[in-house]
């Protein structure tokens, strides 16, 4: 079964040394995603761009929590996102991650876990999701977040034409 493993990292780390590390340690360029954040206004209120909104929908389809935790703490912060082919594959890869100063994102309270692998920790699965790699939905390399609009983005008449 195929892994995706999705960390969260401050703005401030060297992102091309870890991806060189992990290339070192054989994973393959085509599998590692690099994308960084640009905020367009303030981190309170603020909207997603379709590809970021699409990767998280589909990376986090059945847990809510986690993806409401990855998406807020994903603005302002860089992303790294390694696809593997097997487990194994993909702790090594979180294990790399979290050595090079991955953020701890969210974690479930023991009572709530369920569905982690047997043989692995809840701090090893913690950001490991059983995903494929998909051709649709990825994170470009730089991710936009722009302000929520107030009000209508186009002005209408009285009788609601927008002639």
């Amino acid at each position: 079964m195929a892994y995706t493993v999705v960390s969260v990292f401050p703005q401030t780390v060297d992102t091309e040394e870890i991806k060189k590390d992990l290339k070192e340690k054989g994973f393959s360029e085509a599998n590692i995603i690099v994308s960084k954040s640009k905020v367009e206004t303030g981190l309170n209120h603020y909207q997603e761009d379709e590809q970021t909104k699409g990767f998280f929908d589909y990376v986090f389809a059945h847990d809510a929590e986690m993806l409401d935790a990855y998406r807020t703490h994903s603005v302002g912060k860089n992303n790294i996102v390694v696809y593997a082919d097997d487990l194994e594959q993909a702790k090594f890869a979180k294990a790399v991650l979290n050595e090079k100063g991955a953020l701890e994102v969210y974690r479930k309270p023991a009572d709530q876990q369920k569905d982690i692998p047997e043989g692995m920790t809840e701090q090893e699965y913690d950001g490991i999701i059983a995903k494929a790699k998909h051709n649709i939905y990825f994170l470009d390399s730089e991710r936009t977040y722009s302000p929520n609009s107030r009000g209508m983005g186009d002005t209408m008449d009285d009788l609601g034409s927008k002639d």
